[in-house]
């Protein structure tokens, strides 16, 4: 484990506090699950991305084209939107 100093606006880091408090978490718990948060959102959407990339653009037009001719399933519909 390190230890890391980090400068934070006071009023960024009194709304902090609360929603450690709140989530019943100590400071550095909560500080240190949301860069956990962040990092992980990053990761995410690189993967997707480089994922992506690698899309095979014709094959997925066949597919979607084929699709059209097959109604959806009874247990794959939308319910009901109020």
């Amino acid at each position: 484990m390190s230890h890391f100093t980090l400068k934070v606006p006071d009023s960024l880091l009194d709304r902090v506090r609360r929603l450690a408090e709140q989530d019943h978490t100590s400071l550095n718990q909560f500080i240190v699950a949301a860069i956990a948060e962040k990092v992980s959102a990053l990761e995410t959407a690189r993967f997707l991305a480089e994922r992506g990339q690698k899309a095979d653009w014709s094959a997925y037009s066949h597919a979607l084209a084929s699709a059209a001719d097959h109604p959806a399933r009874a247990d794959d519909e939308l319910p009901p939107h109020d």
